[in-house]
């Protein structure tokens, strides 16, 4: 049997950038209103996601899980992320979508990730529109992941829960359907090399501005989101 070693801890944000994608272009910005949306998930293009699959560094059993990608119809659509908290037992710390596991009682990954959004930020399903889902996505701690898109009618008021959420906050779709913004990384340890996008945010005014650094998994089902609109 092979034993996967787990991946020392270390900075994502000191792992110098290889490459930053201006060649690709950004997604024209027609295409990210709520109705261009519904359509771009009723009737979807011929695409490939350009991740699916990490490498793996973690010996646990793989699971199913389901993450919300929440679009906030404001005047221009905002993607909810959260920070996950730092007792977390995989990926504490990072910006990632509201979801989790899946459970024996969820009906299908839908149900995951409306129940993990509302169990997460008391994001109410009654504001959550959904559209449709990407392909799943495999992590390398075995989580197998399906990304639900959804649409969120202003108006809410969040409850985020303080043994799993440490902070929420929104990001303009379009700043993560720009390439421009994706940087590109390798880390190698152990003679294993690995790859992933960046996409560092600064949210909040300049004497409170903080960087929202999203990278890894969440980073790479934005980067196959951008596909789908893209394509």
């Amino acid at each position: 049997m092979t034993i996967t070693r787990p991946l020392p801890i270390f900075d994502p944000r000191s792992v110098p950038v290889l490459s930053v994608d201006t060649h690709l272009p950004d997604v024209p910005l027609q295409r990210l209103t709520p109705e261009a949306l519904r359509q771009r998930f009723l009737q979807p293009p011929v695409w490939m996601p350009e991740r699916n699959t990490e490498k793996k560094f973690d010996d646990r059993v793989p699971a199913l899980a389901a993450v919300l990608i929440p679009l906030v119809m404001r005047d221009e659509l905002m993607l909810l992320l959260t920070e996950r908290g730092k007792n977390m037992s995989t990926h504490s710390g990072q910006i990632a979508f509201p979801g989790g596991r899946t459970d024996e009682a969820d009906a299908d990954a839908v149900h995951t990730a409306l129940r993990e959004a509302d169990e997460e930020i008391g994001l109410p399903s009654g504001h959550v529109e959904v559209l449709g889902t990407l392909p799943t996505y495999v992590t390398g701690s075995a989580f197998i992941v399906t990304p639900v898109v959804a649409l969120v009618k202003p108006g809410f008021q969040l409850q985020p829960n303080p043994a799993e959420v440490a902070d929420v906050f929104e990001v303009p779709l379009r700043f993560l359907m720009s390439p421009g913004n994706h940087r590109r990384h390798v880390y190698e340890t152990e003679g294993v090399q690995r790859e992933w996008l960046s996409m560092p945010y600064i949210s909040g005014a300049a004497e409170l501005s903080r960087e929202r650094y999203i990278w890894g998994a969440t980073a790479a089902m934005l980067r196959n989101f951008y596909r789908f609109l893209a394509a």
